[in-house]
């Protein structure tokens, strides 16, 4: 079973989704610490709702000291709006869910609402997540899982959110597992890095 930190920015929705497959058992994991870079985030404030370590930190190396304080195998990016350059024991266990399909509306600057404008400014009729490895450029690290949804011609922005976050909320749990079967190394040499 994967220990992991969860590093967020926002309202914690993704904890929700690994809380609640946690009780459940689908997620085969434990959450030993929670980080925002946000002082007051709701997700922190979820964390502590469910008895999570939880804590505020400005800047990747405060993160980094909280996260020497707890064994963690996998840290989970959960809406963390920074680029995270974590500890070097650390530095092939940082995983992300990104709203598209990588390579397609990634990298710097895409997140967010902003993905979904760009795909149906694109006029894309598939859309998905990706959940890969983090490393040190945005969306560029190892793919463990990717998921689609198909868009329709009336989508609006709002609504390519929530067909990717309804499959996001499936894979991020997912690809945890896989990591957790096959290894993190597994992942980085399938693509020769």
């Amino acid at each position: 079973m994967l220990r992991m930190a969860v590093l967020l920015s926002g309202s914690g929705r993704t904890l929700d989704n690994f809380h609640e497959r946690i009780e459940d058992g689908r997620l085969q994991a434990s959450i030993e610490v929670v980080v925002a870079n946000v002082e007051g985030a709701l997700g922190l404030k979820k964390a502590v709702h469910y008895g999570y370590p939880a804590y505020f930190a400005a800047d990747g190396s405060q993160i980094n000291r909280i996260l020497a304080d707890y064994q963690v195998d996998i840290v989970c990016l959960a809406g963390f709006l920074k680029l995270f350059a974590p500890p070097p024991e650390l530095a092939r266990a940082v995983l992300n869910i990104h709203p598209s399909l990588i390579p397609s509306f990634c990298g710097d600057g895409f997140f967010g609402h902003r993905v979904h404008q760009a795909v149906l400014a694109r006029g894309c009729m598939l859309s998905g997540c990706t959940v890969h490895f983090a490393d040190d450029c945005y969306d560029q690290g190892p793919i463990i899982l990717q998921k689609a949804v198909e868009l329709s011609y009336d989508d609006d922005v709002d609504a390519v959110a929530d067909k990717v976050f309804a499959v996001e909320c499936e894979a991020y749990p997912e690809a945890i597992n896989r990591v957790g079967e096959l290894g993190r190394e597994f992942f980085w040499e399938r693509v020769g890095r």
